[in-house]
C-alpha cells in the first residue's frame, strides 16, 4: 500500500554540500539516504516529496558534517498481508515464480499459481493440467500477498492467486465476461419464468 508519511528527524548533511542553500542540501541528502532505502516500519521509500521544516543546524566535534532538525514527506510503499497487487511475471522456475510488484519482488509458489495441478514446462512456463491455462515471463498478473518476512534485510514476500478474481490478466477478464453473461443469462431466464405465470 502507498503511504505519504511525514518524519520529523535530525538530517546529518555532509561537507560535500555545504555549497548549496541549506534546504537544497538537506532536500539532496535525504535523496541520498533514502535511495533504495527498505525498512520493516516504514516498507520501501519510493521518493522524497518535500521538505517541508528546517530548524538550525548543529555540529558535533569530531563529525565534519552539520545536523539539522527537519520535518520532511516521504512516499512509501509498504506490503500489506492480504493487500491485492499487480505484478509481471520476473522468472519462471521448477518451483514458482518471481514476480515484481514495481517496487519490490514477490514469491508465488507453483501450487499457489492456479486451482489445477501445475507443472513446469521445458519452454519455461507453468501450465495447468486440466484448464491447460499458461503462465511465463512477462505475463501481467493480480495477486494477493500473504506472507511478509523482513528477517534477513529485504523483504520476502509470498503471494497466492489461487482465489477468485485473481491471477493472470487474460483469467480475470475471462472469468469476469463468463460471470456478466451468466448473470444476464439468469435474468432472461427470470423474466420468461415471470412471463410465464
Amino acid at each position: 500500500m502507498f503511504y505519504l508519511a511525514e518524519i520529523e528527524d535530525y538530517v546529518r548533511v555532509e561537507p560535500k554540500l555545504f555549497g548549496l542553500r541549506t534546504l537544497d542540501a538537506v532536500k539532496q541528502q535525504l535523496k541520498e539516504t533514502y535511495s533504495d532505502y527498505v525498512s520493516k516500519e516504514l516498507g520501501a521509500v519510493i521518493s522524497v516529496v518535500d521538505v517541508l521544516e528546517v530548524g538550525d543546524g548543529i555540529v558535533i566535534p569530531g563529525d565534519g558534517a552539520a545536523y539539522y532538525k527537519s520535518t520532511f514527506k516521504l512516499l512509501v510503499w509498504k506490503p500489506e498481508l492480504q493487500e491485492i497487487t499487480y505484478a509481471i511475471v520476473d522468472e519462471i522456475t521448477n518451483f514458482g515464480a518471481f514476480m515484481d510488484m514495481g517496487v519490490m519482488n514477490g514469491m508465488i509458489h507453483i501450487s499457489q499459481t492456479m486451482e489445477d495441478y501445475v507443472s513446469f514446462s521445458k519452454s519455461n512456463t507453468l501450465v495447468g493440467k486440466a484448464s491447460k491455462k499458461t503462465i511465463k515471463k512477462g505475463d501481467s498478473c493480480l495477486a494477493r500477498i500473504v506472507a511478509i518476512s523482513f528477517k534477513s534485510g529485504d523483504p520476502k514476500i509470498g503471494l497466492t492467486m489461487r482465489q477468485p478474481g485473481l491471477g493472470k490478466m487474460e483469467w480475470v477478464k475471462d472469468d469476469k465476461r463468463r460471470a456478466i453473461a451468466a448473470a444476464k443469462k439468469a435474468e432472461r431466464l427470470e423474466k420468461q419464468e415471470k412471463k410465464k405465470k
